[in-house]
């Protein structure tokens, strides 16, 4: 019988299954809850704007989505939703997915905090994001069924998702503060550890080994 959330149907895959598994081995419940929410949310947006993404693929790209706050994917100290994508590319392509549809993946996580981009893209790619960005910051929400809304923190609450995930947030980044720079991760630095301050584009620019 297939897991149906808010209306919502979880897709009946082998490697749905064993991605949920390994998201609730791999990250805290936090993180956990968080990714399914996003998943629902992405689908409500697309039944609200016309859009057809591939279950299965937005779906992976939600639940790994966060998962290189915790887990770095390399010692390369790169950004954490780099990590990651990486995470979800090895993932799929261990399993005999198309690299094109790694990709597609790869790029809805890589892009999930950029503002301004993923909306413009393919379908996984822009839910993904808006599923985020209603979870996170209340994008859109009055356009849900109250219900439904319920329905969804029933199945996976929120309890102080607020300050638990600014939380997770700055722990994933204050050993890698660079990797931060021109990224609205800066901002979640600079609110939280003291003392960080981020290297703007006009000092970058001013500072370049060019005479002028």
């Amino acid at each position: 019988m297939s897991e149906n959330i808010a209306g919502v149907e979880v897709p009946e895959t082998a490697a749905v299954a064993e991605a949920t598994r390994v998201m609730q081995e791999m990250t805290s419940p936090l993180v956990y809850h968080h990714s399914r929410r996003v998943y629902v949310f992405g689908v409500l947006h697309a039944r609200r704007l016309g859009l057809e993404p591939d279950p299965e693929l937005l779906y992976l790209s939600a639940m790994f989505h966060d998962t290189g706050l915790s887990t770095p994917f390399s010692d390369a100290e790169q950004r954490f939703e780099v990590d990651g994508a990486d995470h979800a590319r090895a993932f799929m392509l261990d399993r005999g997915y198309p690299a094109a549809a790694a990709d597609v993946v790869w790029t809805a996580i890589a892009l999930h905090t950029t503002p301004g981009i993923p909306h413009r893209m393919g379908p996984e790619i822009a839910l993904t994001s808006l599923g985020v960005l209603t979870d996170v910051l209340g994008l859109d929400l009055d356009e849900f069924d109250r219900d439904q809304v319920d329905e969804i923190t029933a199945a996976h609450p929120r309890d102080d998702f607020k300050n638990a995930f600014l939380r997770a947030y700055v722990d994933g980044l204050k050993w890698r503060p660079d990797t931060t720079n021109g990224t609205v991760n800066a901002d979640v630095l600079e609110h939280f550890v003291p003392g960080f301050r981020r290297t703007t584009t006009v000092e970058l620019m001013l500072g370049a080994p060019w005479p002028s």
